[in-house]
């Protein structure tokens, strides 16, 4: 069976750069794009100003792990470009992860509305568009939104995470990281903020001091700025973004019953005041599916295929730490199936060493009104490889919906660079309304999972509630912290595993062996099955 007849939406089996009437250059740019295998459709190729729809311009399936860039300036057609690319990978049974920023890509769920433009569009590329809804559901951080719940505890997101959202610098980082440290070694689950809050709280105590020199290298001044930052922290409503139940990320990576993948889509527009939070948030989905995911290689298709919204949100402020293993996870989480999108304004957004691991490219229209605009645009045809295009009038030149694009090949080799007039989503572009919104969210098999937060007894309780009679004091308590509670005979790993050594070393940020070891690259805790 033909692409063609495997991809809804596609083109008649003409094989892109057949046409004998292209231009030379433009026959060769679309030689680069005549795949044999299963590729997603994205447009057709612009040439000296015209649309050229013999000339399709397309992505090769199997290289959706090798990570993606999607930019360009406000307008221009970014979440368009999304949406088009996830309805083809769900058809092809890929799930999809969307965070949508602006609430506008609820729509993937119901089938387009036909009008002139969409008609219009489809005619100019030779695209076969047909109005199709794809298998979605929607989740919300900490359910401040329509959505599903999505939480995280405390433990599971872990001191480097959580140090950006508070912004905490460096020296508190690895200070906030021997808390941690401190709270696993004593039995103190931290579930939520007010876990973590009566940690460093009791640390500061005066019953609390003598336990904080036990901890090497925290001062109470560091302890005292970190608990403020906690408390603001939560007195902004951040509190119910942690807690139980715990979202588990394997539900990204579902199907639906008639083999199209499922697009999950985080809804932030509740929550776009709070970017620090949502970016890290995204990262932590990342640091959970790496850590959690086998490796599979190069793989006929991706496992998953996760959309980066407003990147440069993720990047902003960033210790070099930080930094480190975003590159280092978007690096490795290729190997298991994931591709990762970043979608951002421009290239260099991104820092350099993420941006080399990008290998498809979807470049939309820049803007260059001032002096840095046309720093970045000079910058960003740097970024590209050698094309017979002027880059630089082209990239200020491109419609809504038009882009610049190269990709890799199946053999792994960067495409020629391709302008292109890009394909017309096939679901509704736009958002649904928020009554068919709240049913499907309620409908969901997931809702009865998520969507009731727990607070059971963790560090919070066993540090401030009142004991009732015959039940042990502070110091008593302590003490029963300190002195492990007898467990089964564990094997020869086990022991390694759960010796005080090896947690120290797993805790420690300054330590990359131990973090390597048994967490993520961002020092979060591993999910208990």
């Amino acid at each position: 069976m033909s692409d063609s007849e495997t991809m809804p939406g596609a083109t008649a089996a003409e094989a892109p750069g057949s046409a004998p009437a292209l231009p030379r250059e433009a026959l060769e740019i679309a030689s680069g794009y005549a795949f044999s295998g299963p590729a997603l459709d994205l447009g057709a190729l612009l040439w000296d100003g015209a649309c050229l729809p013999d000339a399709q311009v397309r992505i090769p399936l199997p290289m959706l792990n090798r990570h993606g860039l999607v930019a360009g300036a406000t307008g221009t057609g970014k979440t368009k470009t999304l949406q088009l690319v996830a309805e083809q990978l769900s058809a092809q049974g890929v799930p999809v992860f969307l965070a949508d920023v602006k609430g506008d890509l609820s729509g993937i769920s119901a089938p387009g509305q036909p009008d002139e433009r969409v008609t219009g569009r489809a005619g100019q590329v030779h695209q076969q568009w047909t109005p199709a809804g794809f298998p979605a559901e929607f989740y919300a951080l900490g359910g401040l939104g329509h959505g599903i719940p999505v939480r995280a505890t405390i433990t599971s997101f872990g001191p480097v995470l959580l140090s950006k959202v508070l912004q905490l610098n460096p020296t508190q980082e690895q200070s906030l990281g021997l808390i941690f440290h401190y709270a696993d070694q004593k039995g103190l689950e931290l579930i939520d903020l007010k876990d973590l809050r009566a940690v460093v709280a009791f640390l500061t105590s005066d019953e609390g001091k003598a336990e904080l020199r036990t901890v090497g290298g925290l001062s109470t001044a560091t302890a005292g700025v970190i608990l403020r930052s906690l408390t603001a922290f939560e007195a902004q409503g951040m509190a119910d973004f942690f807690g139980e139940p715990e979202f588990d990320t394997a539900d990204l990576l579902r199907t639906a019953p008639d083999g199209r993948g499922v697009v999950s889509v985080l809804e932030l527009p509740a929550v776009q005041d709070r970017p620090q939070l949502f970016s890290t948030f995204l990262m932590w989905l990342l640091a959970d599916l790496f850590h959690d995911l086998p490796e599979v290689g190069d793989a006929e298709r991706p496992k998953l295929v996760f959309f980066f919204d407003e990147a440069h949100l993720l990047f902003n402020d960033a210790s070099k730490a930080f930094l480190d293993s975003i590159t280092q996870t978007v690096r490795l989480i290729r190997s298991k199936g994931v591709g990762v999108f970043f979608v951002t304004q421009t290239p260099k957004d991104v820092p350099s060493d993420v941006l080399g691991q990008l290998g498809n490219r979807v470049q939309h229209a820049l803007r260059a009104f001032t002096p840095d605009d046309q720093k970045a645009l000079k910058a960003t045809v740097k970024t590209f490889p050698n094309s017979a295009y002027d880059l630089e009038e082209l990239l200020t030149g491109l419609g809504t919906g038009e882009a610049v694009v190269t990709v890799l090949s199946e053999k792994g080799a960067p495409t020629p660079v391709a302008a292109t007039r890009l394909r017309a989503p096939e679901s509704l572009m736009g958002p649904v309304d928020t009554g068919a919104l709240g049913r499907a969210v309620r409908s969901s098999r997931l809702y009865g999972r998520y969507a009731q937060a727990v607070d059971r007894e963790s560090a919070y309780e066993k540090l401030t509630s009142d004991k009732p009679a015959g039940a042990k004091g502070p110091d008593e308590m302590r003490e029963a912290a300190r002195t492990p509670k007898p467990k089964p005979q564990p094997s020869m790993v086990e022991q390694v595993v759960g010796s005080g050594m090896f947690k120290s070393l797993a805790r420690s940020v300054g330590t990359q062996i131990g973090r390597e070891i048994t967490r993520s690259l961002f020092g979060t805790a591993r999910r208990r099955r």
